[in-house]
């Protein structure tokens, strides 16, 4: 299995909003993210801090609905 990269929170916000997710609401430091083919996640932004493996592998397989494989393609592109 591929190796996750390393990730802040607002380098994953950054990345989502290229990819069609748009920002609906701020409560304190998550930010709920919604995508027009009604795919929700929360991301948390805490300074630039790094998101942790386990969430960001949670958000990548069952919020955004990717393999992570396609995901660090994505990412690659993106950065």
């Amino acid at each position: 299995m591929p190796q996750l990269p390393v990730i802040s929170g607002k380098a994953f916000l950054k990345f989502l909003e290229t990819t069609g997710f748009d920002i609906v609401r701020v409560n304190g430091s998550h930010h709920r993210l919604r995508h027009p083919d009604s795919r929700v996640t929360t991301v948390p932004v805490h300074k630039n801090q790094d998101l942790p493996k386990g969430l960001l592998r949670k958000i990548i397989r069952e919020d955004l609905e990717l393999e992570i494989d396609t995901f660090i393609e994505l990412w690659n592109k993106h950065k």
